[in-house]
């Protein structure tokens, strides 16, 4: 807790920074509260996130956030600036990140933000999660599963660097703890891997079911919508893997996407997707080895078998509502 005392900020600086929480500076909203931008006297653009004092949801997702968030420093991770915990106000405030979260840009519906996304900053993207994923569950001081992996927590800086955000899921294991069980499955559907959905077993490898959803969708624009339920047309897992199988897979590539792209490494990046949603934990891989299968087209990727379009439960396909994101 010294690390936290030592960023507090008061509230009226942030009441000033943000035009005292002014519409105008609105940023976004999650179940916590609003984000605002702002800037601090010595001119230094943050985003605070504001816990909505009428709401009780986000309380615990906060201290957890701020214990886990004061700990964890690399550079595709969104970086805490500071807090403050007074007059009844709980804000968490963060380098400010001016291209906004990856989805606002992935899934533009009208494609003019999309089209600036070329290959070359989709692969950086990718990589960058990547590196990010594999600081968390392997090289930081502690044991980090974020258990809330989706675009719009991962937010792009000017240079189009991701940084990891959202912390209020994630949780802490033990060094020699590969897995824990809850009984409230929280998250986004879509981008939850299927033991976690179906029993409540996380670990990393449900992490790492969520960074190959993100990769399919930054290689082919798409949305995950409906990854459990085959019998949807036009799911991306199945659409990815209806392609794989065919040898057309290339063909999937965002058609919005500028400029040109080798076709070796968009193959690459769709394998270690389909690597990385497989139905059996097991068979997905650890982050380090993502990091390398995308650094080097010569080490060799095992082929992947049919993913995880949907769970099974008594024999019958199982979809659940979108309610059980938070």
């Amino acid at each position: 807790m010294e690390t936290v005392d030592s960023m507090m900020i008061d509230v009226s600086t942030l009441r000033a920074a943000t035009g005292d929480f002014d519409e105008s500076n609105r940023l976004g909203e999650g179940g916590f509260g609003a984000v605002y931008k702002g800037v601090l006297p010595d001119g230094e653009e943050i985003a605070v996130k504001r816990l909505s004092r009428s709401s009780t949801q986000g309380v615990e997702e906060l201290k957890n956030e701020l214990a886990l968030v004061a700990k964890l420093k690399h550079k595709n991770l969104v970086r805490l600036v500071g807090v403050c915990l007074e007059q009844q106000e709980r804000l968490l405030v963060y380098e400010f990140v001016p291209n906004r979260s990856l989805d606002l840009i992935l899934f533009d519906s009208e494609n003019e933000r999309r089209e600036q996304l070329n290959w070359e900053q989709r692969y950086k993207i990718i990589n960058g999660i990547a590196r990010g994923l594999q600081y968390l569950h392997e090289d930081s001081q502690l044991k980090v599963v974020h258990r809330d992996l989706k675009a719009s927590n991962i937010l792009l800086d000017e240079n189009m660097n991701p940084k990891i955000s959202d912390f209020g899921l994630a949780r802490i294991f033990g060094r020699d703890q590969t897995q824990a069980v809850t009984n409230r499955v929280v998250g986004t559907y879509g981008y939850m891997a299927p033991e976690y959905l179906m029993r409540g077993n996380y670990s990393v490898k449900s992490d790492a079911f969520s960074f190959g959803v993100m990769v399919l969708e930054i290689v082919t624009g798409r949305k995950n919508n409906d990854g459990y339920d085959s019998q949807k047309s036009g799911g991306l897992l199945t659409a990815v893997w209806e392609h794989w199988e065919a040898g057309t897979a290339t063909e999937l590539v965002d058609p919005s996407m500028s400029g040109s792209f080798r076709e070796g490494d968009v193959l690459r990046c769709i394998h270690i997707g389909l690597l990385c949603v497989q139905g059996d934990p097991a068979s997905r891989p650890l982050m380090s080895s993502v990091v390398m299968m995308l650094g080097t087209d010569t080490v060799t990727l095992e082929a992947p078998s049919k993913p995880a379009f949907f769970a099974r439960k008594g024999g019958t396909n199982t979809t659940v509502s979108t309610d059980v994101s938070v």
